[in-house]
């Protein structure tokens, strides 16, 4: 097939571009800063800059360029600022996820494209009630707290714009495996600390393997939405002195309760200690996919280990789960 991939050169698009070249298609690839021409001509891709929150742009480059499929993976996250309001970090995406998605399909509709998919996200928005793994077919944290309510309201729409499309939403775990994804700084520095008793789950998925789903996604119909996570939802008690060691670094610190929501407030403390996880076993099921690194207990080791911090000692491996959440 022809196409159109918007953020091709984002974290998962320079990933998601030579997949998609291997399989047989022919990529065009957005971008919106002159250097990732180079970037994703070098991938293979046919460079288009372009400014999604500009509609009358949009409509222009998708029937100038005619696509079968169009896959849209743009954010605004490359250098955010996170502080105590999340609304605020998520501004340009949040209006990427109402605004630049609704001005695709517009598009889409009027070229005749009927296959899209789209980025969305899986942790930390599924009902903070009942198990610790949640489905695609469980309800989503109808209350989030303030500085929440945007970011999950855009990704609300995004999610039923594009299902009502017939269009597929992909629910990606927290991207890991590129040296720019930023885990490691943070890792590093202590600037994720464990909250409480560190009960917040989080669903984890190497961008690699990220971008294989959003392949297979491609040859189904829809409507659909998938979680797109590893098989091992795991609280952070867990995962971040996992990640800690495969980078030589020290332990995280922890904080207790009330002084991580005077510090960083209300919504890190409700991701830190209530989220949920997402299985990936629908999409293993109906798109055929297996994700290379089942559980980020492979796939840290393989993603940050030429990084690691020389002098330094692991700590002993956080005990394994009693069981997978696929």
């Amino acid at each position: 097939m022809r196409v159109f991939v918007t953020g091709a050169s984002g974290v998962i698009g320079r990933r998601l571009v030579p997949q998609l070249i291997d399989a047989g298609h022919e990529v065009i690839g957005t971008h919106n800063r002159p250097a990732n021409s180079r970037l994703l001509r070098a991938l293979g891709a046919t460079p288009v800059r372009l400014n999604l929150l500009d509609a009358g742009a949009v409509r222009q480059a998708v029937l100038e360029n005619q696509p079968d499929a169009i896959v849209h993976e743009a954010t605004a996250l490359a250098g955010a600022r996170f502080g105590r309001s999340l609304d605020r970090a998520f501004a340009e995406t949040n209006a990427l996820r109402t605004a630049g998605t609704d001005a695709l399909l517009a598009a889409a509709w009027e070229a005749g494209v009927r296959r899209f998919v789209g980025q969305s996200f899986a942790p930390y928005r599924y009902q903070r009630t009942g198990g610790p793994v949640k489905t695609e077919d469980d309800p989503l944290d109808e209350h989030p707290p303030p500085s929440m309510q945007q970011s999950f309201a855009a990704m609300a729409h995004n999610d039923q714009v594009i299902t009502g499309y017939g269009g597929i939403a992909l629910r990606y775990g927290a991207f890991y495996g590129t040296a720019d994804d930023g885990w490691s700084d943070l890792v590093r520095r202590r600037k994720m600390p464990i909250v409480g008793d560190g009960s917040g789950i989080m669903s984890l998925i190497h961008v690699d393997d990220a971008a294989a789903a959003t392949v297979l996604a491609l040859e189904h119909e829809g409507p659909a939405v998938y979680n797109i996570v590893d098989d091992e939802p795991a609280p952070a008690r867990e995962w971040l002195p996992g990640l800690a060691g495969v980078l030589g670094a020290k332990p995280p610190r922890r904080f207790p309760v009330w002084m991580a929501r005077l510090v960083a407030g209300e919504a890190a403390v409700v991701m830190a200690v209530e989220s949920r996880g997402a299985s990936n076993a629908r999409a293993k099921r109906e798109l055929g996919w297996t994700p290379r690194y089942a559980s980020w207990r492979q796939g840290f080791p393989a993603s940050y280990a030429a990084r690691r911090v020389p002098g330094q000692t692991s700590p002993r491996p956080a005990a394994r789960a009693g069981h997978s959440h696929g």
